[in-house]
């Protein structure tokens, strides 16, 4: 019982710092979320040492923990080893996809231009977790996907502060589409080299933004 509850409270404060509703830097107060997720302290507790093993958050000495900040050196490190392992998966993928799968990735596709064009970045964001995942999993690799499973959460908060980039989110969709018609065409280099050359993108344009505010622990509006 006390297992399930402490994994659901981390998966409430994962979303939340995801989507920014816990600003990175901010202090996470025990006896304040205790009362913001209407739940006891200890689960609070094991669910933010949760967080602090996917790299959500950081456990500080004789302070309150707080939400991991964006700093440009950990996003490129970050991205870099993101980029390699997708880039590996997407030449699988090629090879392997199946048609149902580049079916979803087609309904996919046409589900972040929607939710892109109706401005709704949580909807748009699940998507595009969708598609990447599927690619991996495409790939038929089960190490690989181990991999990329255990950083997913610390890439998404990034990815999602990049959403706030309007120029990167139009951009992000039509990288998407190549993507896609990479792999459909079974073209292995090239769908690995896409998706590399796509999530590194990313990883320079937070960075570029985070920057150019002088602030390594703001976030997304």
């Amino acid at each position: 019982m006390r297992a399930g509850l402490h994994e659901r409270a981390a998966e409430r404060l994962r979303n939340m710092i995801v989507r920014g509703d816990l600003a990175p830097g901010a202090a996470l107060i025990e006896v304040e979320l205790s009362e913001m997720l209407g739940i006891s302290r200890t689960p609070i507790r094991e669910a933010i040492k949760l967080l602090a093993q996917q790299g959500l958050v950081e456990l500080r000495a004789n302070r309150s923990p707080c939400v991991r900040p964006l700093r440009v050196a950990e996003i490129r490190e970050l991205f870099e080893a993101l980029a390699g392992i997708e880039r590996i998966a997407a030449e699988f993928a090629a090879m392997r996809i199946t048609e149902a799968e580049l079916k979803r990735l087609h309904e996919l596709q046409a589900e972040i231009v929607r939710e892109h064009k109706a401005g709704r970045r949580d909807s748009y964001s699940a998507a595009n977790r969708t598609i990447h995942r599927t690619i991996v999993l495409a790939a038929r690799n089960a190490p690989l996907a181990e991999a990329h499973a255990a950083l997913l959460s610390r890439a998404e908060q990034v990815r999602v502060f990049a959403l706030g980039l309007e120029d990167r989110w139009e951009q992000s969709i039509l990288e998407h589409q190549a993507i896609l018609d990479a792999l459909e065409t079974r073209d292995s280099g090239q769908a690995g080299r896409l998706l590399q050359e796509h999530v590194g993108q990313t990883a320079d344009v937070v960075a570029a933004s985070l920057a150019g505010r002088n602030s390594p622990t703001s976030s997304a509006a």
